[in-house]
């Protein structure tokens, strides 16, 4: 089910033939800078250019025998190659190879990511435009509180979607080193200029000071910072399933012609498309969790994190790659039912404005107190009838007149700052 939904150009960067493509691309260039350097002849390093070709099926072959993926390959190469493929891989671990392959593919997984974030931050942006003053009822504690707008919500996820793209930046810098140092990271056998060329050519970084490995704080990092943007997004769609909920239904995802919700209930119209989304965090999340259990390796290394690897870095990526795409499709389809956020905002008899009413009273000379212990008597006793008490309460006509009281009453008001708000953030 991933596969279908996922972009192709995501899934496509952990195919097997990509994977090959990458290894062939770095050790070439290995050559390149070996033969440069007067390390290895010239013409070998041209014949290796000119007859090197990947035979998936013969490299899973060579597999089955040597139980070695990177001597399989190499295998592989040097049959096509004849005489000059002794010089493939010289001086270099497998871990050369593999890591450096592997932070060529995650930072193109990066990038893509990237993009998507930049997509759901320009429908995240239009929806809080166009609902800057679409009043609803905040909530705190599932409860009624104050007026907010829908966009103010908008504007929110907008702000922490933000953060999550300058982590994600942030954590693709984090996942931009390789190393070609040799078996320990001594370069024993092969010289830091050879690393500095081919690592620049991969805009890549050199790692200051490697073991047989990239060190496996920079992937738990980054896979903590999908994590997180999972959870950010699990976060907006929980918001949404509850908005969709029959007794609120100030919003709903998008119900395509066709769809139906339920096996036996044809009235149903469920906001799976959230709830798919909320599962698929956990996913996430619990990848991160096997990240940071690989950066504990016995000694220099040992091979305990490849199978993982194997496992939660394309799934996390492509995961995520397609969880952005699908709720970015909801939140800009997204069905809103303002006169359902007004309705609702009447359900409460206006009890929601009884810190206006506070906040009068104690500017025209009462006690906070003694005002707060009034108004929460009237919303306690007359709760549904809140406005109607407010408006012919003894105690409260002593000192204010009725104008003032029923100024109290005004949503707009709310939203007489929403345009500082929004001038910081747009």
């Amino acid at each position: 089910m991933i596969a279908r939904y996922s972009r192709p150009n995501m899934a496509a960067l952990w195919n097997t033939k990509a994977r090959y493509a990458v290894w062939l691309q770095i050790e070439l260039l290995v050559c390149e800078a070996l033969a440069n350097e007067g390390t290895i002849p010239q013409e070998a390093y041209f014949t290796i250019r000119s007859k090197a070709k990947i035979n998936i099926r013969r490299i899973d072959q060579l597999e089955k025998e040597v139980k070695h993926d990177v001597i399989a390959f190499l295998s592989s190469i040097t049959e096509k190659v004849g005489e000059a493929g002794r010089y493939l891989h010289w001086g270099m671990t497998s871990s050369d190879l593999t890591d450096t392959a592997l932070a060529v593919v995650l930072l193109k997984a990066a990038d893509i990511l990237i993009e998507d974030l930049t997509a759901f931050m320009k429908v995240l942006r239009e929806q809080a435009a166009r609902h800057k003053e679409t009043i609803m009822m905040g909530r705190s504690h599932g409860m009624h509180a104050e007026p907010i707008t829908f966009g103010l919500k908008m504007a929110l996820w907008h702000e922490e979607t933000a953060r999550n793209l300058a982590r994600l930046i942030r954590a693709k810098e984090e996942i931009s080193f390789g190393k070609i140092s040799g078996s320990m990271g001594t370069y024993a056998h092969i010289s830091p200029s050879i690393e500095a060329t081919v690592l620049g050519k991969l805009m890549l970084v050199p790692e200051s000071v490697a073991n047989q490995i990239i060190q496996r704080d920079r992937h738990a990092h980054f896979i903590q910072t999908l994590a997180l943007i999972a959870a950010s997004i699990e976060k907006f769609a929980t918001e949404i399933r509850h908005l969709q909920r029959t007794e609120v239904m100030e919003v709903e995802e998008p119900f395509e012609t066709g769809q139906k919700g339920s096996s036996s209930m044809p009235h149903k119209r469920n906001p799976i498309g959230c709830e798919n989304l909320c599962g698929l965090s956990r996913v996430i999340r619990s990848h991160a969790m096997a990240a940071l259990e690989n950066v504990p390796l016995w000694h220099e290394r040992d091979i305990s994190h490849s199978s993982v690897e194997r496992i939660i870095l394309p799934d996390a990526t492509i995961l995520l790659d397609y969880m952005l795409n699908r709720f970015t499709g909801i939140v800009k389809r997204l069905a809103v039912y303002p006169d359902k956020m007004a309705e609702n905002m009447e359900k409460s008899g206006g009890i929601v404005y009884s810190q206006k009413v506070l906040l009068l009273l104690i500017k025209k000379g009462m006690k906070r107190e003694d005002g707060y212990k009034i108004v929460q008597e009237i919303a306690a006793t007359q709760g549904d009838c809140f406005k109607k008490a407010v408006l012919s309460h003894p105690v409260l006509l002593k000192r204010l007149t009725k104008k003032e009281l029923l100024s109290c009453f005004e949503p707009k008001a709310y939203l007489k700052e929403i345009d500082t708000i929004y001038k910081r953030i747009f």
